[in-house]
């Protein structure tokens, strides 16, 4: 099979390729060749830019089938699909759960639940926008390639390499033992998905050519926020105690913390059935916290500093 990528260096992508590597799968990559420039070194590069919609190196060649992972307004994915017209099989869009309506969805959610009203009118991507925009996208590519088409809706996705530090800073946090300031509710449920089963489920939905909508979401049990931290500690060979403190004594809010809970519970069901692994919380877990560790450790981008938790913790 062969596949072409639009991103594939950062994350997600980088994992989908590793995964399509590994099922011998013939990769081409399209990227602007500024990160990863030393990941998959005998993997074919197509060098391009999709924000200033320059794909003239995809202007010949064929795939079975294109994963798109960078493209996150209309214009992306309605230019890409131009450049390359029927020289696709399949066009599988990596989307996002962020696509679903907020209010009037319980527990157990699946692919068929409302989504929000698409929005075209706008490229800056915020928390109001970021979701209605994928929507655009999904309409587009169901409109131009039909049954060829496939989604994948990830919930949050965890894993080494990611630059979200949003699992990171649970996991380091965790790592440190002692008492866990947690400005939120610790028997929220959370849905973590592993990067690693995301690219299986990815490459098993071309593999099948299988058309449709699918989440991917985990772990492999259902948890909640303080039984991930407490899942962190264990991997860790630490003990934590969480401490909850008020919402609204940290802003912005920690990685992971919510307060619509119902609406971010989906089922995984589908995707389960066609493909998707489930890596137990714990190994992902510690794969996150020996590539923390290797890579020094460096300043997250997300969460409290340790001094910034004492306080709070202070006045518990």
């Amino acid at each position: 099979m062969k596949i072409l990528v639009l991103g594939g260096t950062s994350f997600v992508g980088r994992a989908i390729v590793a995964e399509a590597l590994h099922q011998d799968a013939g990769v081409t990559l399209f990227s602007r060749g500024r990160t990863g420039t030393g990941l998959f070194p005998d993997v074919p590069r197509r060098i391009g830019d999709r924000d200033t919609g320059d794909y003239t190196a995809l202007r010949d060649g064929s795939w079975d089938a294109v994963v798109d992972v960078s493209g996150y307004v209309p214009r992306h994915v309605g230019q890409a699909m131009a450049a390359l017209g029927d020289r696709v099989g399949r066009y599988l869009f990596i989307s996002s759960n962020a696509v679903y309506a907020r209010t009037g969805v319980g527990p157990g959610s699946d692919e068929d639940t409302p989504r929000r009203p698409p929005v075209r009118d706008t490229e800056e991507l915020t928390e109001d926008t970021y979701g209605p925009l994928k929507v655009a996208c999904e309409d587009d590519v169901v409109a131009r390639y039909g049954g060829r088409a496939t989604i994948v809706r990830p919930g949050r996705v965890a894993g080494p390499h990611d630059p979200s530090d949003v699992f990171t800073y649970w996991v380091r946090r965790a790592a440190r033992g002692g008492r866990v300031a947690l400005p939120g509710r610790p028997e929220q449920p959370v849905q973590i998905v592993d990067s690693r089963d995301l690219a299986r489920l990815v490459v098993r939905l071309l593999a099948d050519d299988r058309p449709g909508a699918f989440h991917a979401m985990g772990p492999a049990e259902p948890t909640t926020l303080g039984g991930l931290i407490e899942t962190c500690a264990h991997v860790a060979g630490r003990q934590v105690e969480i401490v909850p403190v008020a919402p609204e004594s940290v802003s912005p809010v920690l990685p992971l913390v919510r307060s619509d809970w119902p609406s971010q519970q989906r089922s995984t069901a589908r995707a389960r059935a066609a493909g998707l692994p489930a890596t137990p919380l714990a190994v992902t877990a510690a794969d996150v916290l020996a590539w923390d560790r290797e890579r020094g450790e460096p300043t997250l981008s997300t969460g409290l500093s340790p001094a910034q938790e004492a306080e709070l913790l202070a006045g518990a």
